[in-house]
């Protein structure tokens, strides 16, 4: 029970912020561009509870990736309504590509204050790194896989906007199964473990430099079965 709390502890706040910052700034692009449907809809907000779907965060925490409730978007408020719902799209991943950068500099920088070989402020640091390091994870997972070019994912929604109308259109039939398509994939195919998996592995690699080591330890006490 005690290693249950500590994970969550670990988890928690970067899981919460990470799927809350995805939905915000799909709002606030949307709202720049001409629908302000999610800002009278209250949605523009950091706080958590205004965006969490219980199943998607319970899946965040105990698959390694989830979601929150989507933002609403009228796309007919949008000004330029094919072409501004690309950047809608591309806002949730930018902003969970942000926070791992900023989850990375974080990392590094606990990394530095424990090299100086201060003992006292462990007590700060150590669930500092932890944290940091699930949070650059986690962030990127979430902006790969919503990349995943099939409709409800940004990234069916990315390729619909940059495709012609009467094609796009095509494409977004598959949104009611889309899902459910998403899920197969995942699941039932080697994409994940040959294609995704090795880019997420990549990218937060990639981020962490020579803290890699933190981010794997914590990846391992988090998911491992072992």
């Amino acid at each position: 029970m005690e290693q249950i709390f500590l994970k969550i502890s670990i988890m928690l706040v970067p899981a919460l912020l990470a799927v809350t910052v995805h939905e915000v700034a799909h709002g606030y692009a949307a709202d720049r561009l001409g629908d302000p449907t999610a800002r009278l809809l209250g949605r523009l907000t950091l706080n958590p509870l205004r965006h969490l779907d219980p199943i998607g965060t319970l899946a965040l925490l105990f698959v390694g990736f989830g979601w929150a409730r989507p933002v609403p978007v009228n796309v007919t408020n949008l000004r330029h309504p094919h072409r501004s719902m690309l950047w809608v799209a591309l806002a949730g991943p930018t902003a969970n590509f942000t926070l791992a950068l900023l989850s990375a500099l974080l990392l590094h920088l606990v990394g530095f204050i424990e090299g100086l070989g201060f003992a006292w402020l462990n007590v700060v640091t150590h669930p500092a790194s932890l944290m940091a390091a699930f949070s650059l994870y986690i962030n990127v997972i979430l902006a790969v896989f919503n990349l995943i070019p099939i409709p409800p994912l940004d990234g069916g929604r990315v390729l619909a906007a940059m495709l012609p109308i009467r094609y796009a259109a095509v494409l977004m039939k598959l949104e009611p199964f889309g899902f459910f398509i998403v899920i197969a994939v995942v699941f039932f195919t080697d994409v994940w473990q040959n294609l995704l998996g090795p880019i997420i592995i990549g990218l937060v690699a990639f981020f962490a430099g020579q803290q890699w080591s933190v981010v794997e330890a914590v990846i391992h006490f988090l998911f491992s079965r072992g």
